[in-house]
């Protein structure tokens, strides 16, 4: 079994779709060993996104990750993390697949409602920066 971070981004939590996205994660047969709503401070989206520091979107991605309450949730599935990049769609709404979270209910290419991790390694590395071992459901 795989697991990976999934976060409801400020846009997602403020435009009332917390339940559809957790919905497409249960009917796809994702199960969620881990959920909780917080709201990271500019240092604390500053260190979560801190590979895109010397990116030109970095201030404005952490301003925005840090301008509302975010829903983190570990997955946890067969395949989990392509299957859940799968759900999402592109980082681009525009260029997301139809019926994709992001071509659903994105505004662009920052405000696209979810982030997921990209690979095994980011994903114990993100999980680990939001929850605890204690704060997981084992198997």
């Amino acid at each position: 079994m795989e697991r990976t971070l999934s976060i409801i981004k400020p846009d997602g939590v403020s435009k009332g779709v917390i339940g559809e996205v957790i919905r497409r994660f249960e009917k796809e047969g994702i199960r969620i060993v881990g959920m909780k709503m917080v709201r990271m401070t500019k240092e604390q989206a500053k260190a979560f996104y801190a590979v895109h520091a010397d990116k030109p979107f970095y201030e404005s991605l952490t301003d925005f990750m840090s301008s509302g309450p975010i829903v983190v949730m570990v997955l946890e599935g067969e395949n989990v993390i392509s299957r859940n990049r799968e759900l999402m769609g592109a980082t681009d709404p525009a260029k997301a697949a139809p019926g994709t979270i992001r071509a659903d209910f994105a505004s662009d290419v920052e405000k696209n409602i979810v982030h997921g991790s990209d690979a095994p390694e980011t994903a114990a590395k993100e999980i680990a920066f939001f929850f605890s071992d204690f704060e997981l459901l084992s198997n």
